[in-house]
């Protein structure tokens, strides 16, 4: 049997990787084995790169075909391994991530940069079964990101703003798949509502 993907997608500062890292240490959530990873991967050539390109002045389509080969090693090397052995698979940011940030860098570059780049995926990317949106003023994502020290070149409010546009449309288009969380709750009540409902599906047939 097939495993399943769930994917943890939002703006810098929407605390997506703090929940990812709620639920890999979550006894319950352990009980079923899950793998955790995320976009940019860690510790590859192809994740380095990408990580590089982020602190740099990279030109932004040499910034896309980055994050799109990180993301075909993941998918060949982890992802889709781990998925036909029947293994869960939780992924803190996944290909929404590159629709709905390269939507917006691209915007001078194609017409339709959205469709542009998820056209670019079409037939070898594997669609995730649960996303989760952790949907958050730009305003609040940003001093968020300010009280960490990480700020990069992505983390300004009116970019920020078009990105979460994206997201949200995405998730319009898709709310099968999606599951918009109000990331401005307390990290307790957004922690308990996304174990349940990963726990939910998890165990569903």
């Amino acid at each position: 049997m097939r495993g399943k993907l769930i994917t943890l997608e939002g703006i810098d500062g929407s605390g997506k990787s703090t929940v990812a890292k709620k639920l890999q240490e979550n006894p319950d959530i352990r009980v079923f084995d899950p793998i955790f990873t995320r976009e940019p991967t860690r510790g590859t050539l192809t994740g380095t790169a990408v990580e590089n390109a982020i602190q740099s002045e990279t030109d932004q389509l040499a910034e896309l075909f980055l994050f799109t080969a990180d993301h075909a090693e993941h998918l060949a090397k982890l992802v889709k391994p781990a998925l036909e052995n029947g293994k869960n698979v939780i992924s803190d940011r996944y290909s929404d991530s590159r629709y709905a940030y390269q939507g917006v860098t691209l915007k001078n570059r194609f017409e339709n940069p959205l469709e542009w780049v998820k056209n670019l995926h079409s037939g070898w990317t594997v669609v995730p079964d649960l996303t989760f949106l952790f949907d958050i003023e730009p305003e609040i994502a940003v001093e968020r990101c300010g009280k960490r020290g990480e700020q990069t070149k992505f983390e300004k409010i009116e970019f920020l703003q078009k990105v979460r546009e994206i997201f949200l449309r995405l998730a319009a288009a898709e709310p099968d798949r999606f599951v918009i969380i109000d990331a401005s709750c307390s990290q307790e009540v957004i922690e308990k509502k996304v174990v349940q409902k990963v726990l939910e599906f998890i165990q569903k047939d």
